[in-house]
């Protein structure tokens, strides 16, 4: 396994990490993710840390902390071997203190994560969402605070525009207060939004990708194909209407693309799928799920070969859309590379 550095920081994370949304799953969502027991995940976790595999992530609202608490069943007595990378922010309850990212809810989401996950540290923790409603000033030193008493070791962010988290790492700047180092992104061949903005700020603020939903929301697994209907086993079925809305048209030209790729390699739709996130500037980790054995290393087969720069090229021109405003009306003008050399 290849591991990398965190954004710009001394944490090294292996190009894969695991994502744990499926375990004890429950409700309309997550549920329909996957229903992991704790046996099973800690099988699971036994085929990772084979692999390398050493990150798991997962976050409070996962099943109302089941997620969390399965995970930490799974690594029971292993925690020296694992890093635990949990998100918070976004509603856990209806009252006022069950969302956001307050001083009251870090601290208290911080104790309960803890509890749930059956440590006393956590190596990375994101914020699930920004919170509109709580100075940004509050946010950094709460977290700050956390990382000072030893219950936080990294920083992150999930789901943030680009000018929230520069204002955020200005602040951390003026303040001397720790920073992000990670932004967990959603970021595929069908969703490529990623590149236009908050790519170019990774590269430089230090601010690593941690990918999420590699797949498309599960539409590049091979089994979503032009004039087919969704198979009955698809989860699509349950979750589309949760996930980032994708041409249909465009993603069965990507589908194709890959079938090429796949010709070529040798290697599934869903590996290359993902080798090619792999290949693309700040990303640090790209987190995988699985509900079961089968799934997990396919996946894991997404490592250890490179895709061939006209592979690359191939997938590239599929899945490439026009960027909107105001990223795309300089394109055409003289000198414009010139300022504005690609991150790609």
């Amino acid at each position: 396994m290849e591991y990398r550095s965190l954004g710009r920081s001394g944490l090294k994370v292996p190009a894969l990490s695991f994502g744990a949304g499926t375990f004890g799953g429950s409700g309309p969502l997550f549920g329909a993710w996957g229903d992991t027991d704790a046996k099973e995940a800690r099988h699971l976790v036994d085929i990772c840390l084979d692999a390398g595999v050493n990150l798991f992530d997962t976050a409070d609202v996962y099943s109302d902390g089941a997620s969390e608490e399965v995970l930490g069943e799974a690594i029971k007595g292993r925690r020296d071997k694992v890093l635990i990378s949990t998100k918070t922010a976004l509603p856990m309850g209806d009252g006022p203190y069950d969302s956001g990212s307050s001083r009251s809810r870090l601290i208290r989401s911080v104790e309960n994560a803890l509890r749930r996950l059956g440590t006393d540290y956590i190596d990375l923790l994101q914020l699930h969402a920004f919170d509109a409603g709580t100075p940004i000033e509050e946010v950094l030193s709460t977290l700050d605070d956390l990382v000072h008493a030893g219950k936080v070791r990294y920083i992150g962010v999930s789901n943030f525009s680009g000018w929230q988290v520069m204002k955020s790492l200005g602040l951390s700047e003026k303040h001397g207060r720790s920073r992000y180092v990670a932004h967990q992104v959603y970021y595929s061949l069908v969703g490529r939004d990623y590149e236009w903005e908050l790519m170019p700020l990774g590269v430089d603020q230090g601010v690593g990708a941690m990918v999420w939903s590699p797949l498309g929301w599960g539409r590049l697994t091979g089994k979503i194909r032009r004039g087919q209907p969704i198979p009955e086993g698809s989860r699509l079925h349950q979750t589309a209407e949760f996930g980032p809305p994708v041409d249909d048209e465009r993603l069965f030209d990507i589908v194709d693309a890959l079938d090429d790729v796949a010709q070529e390699t040798g290697k599934t739709i869903p590996q290359i799928a993902i080798n090619w996130l792999l290949q693309r500037p700040t990303v640090s980790s790209v987190i995988i799920g699985a509900r079961n054995e089968k799934q997990l290393r396919d996946n894991l087969g997404a490592v250890g070969w490179k895709l061939t720069p006209d592979q690359i090229v191939k997938l590239d021109a599929a899945s490439v859309v026009t960027a909107p405003y105001p990223y795309f009306p300089y394109r055409r003008q003289e000198g414009f590379a010139r300022l504005n050399p690609p991150v790609v």
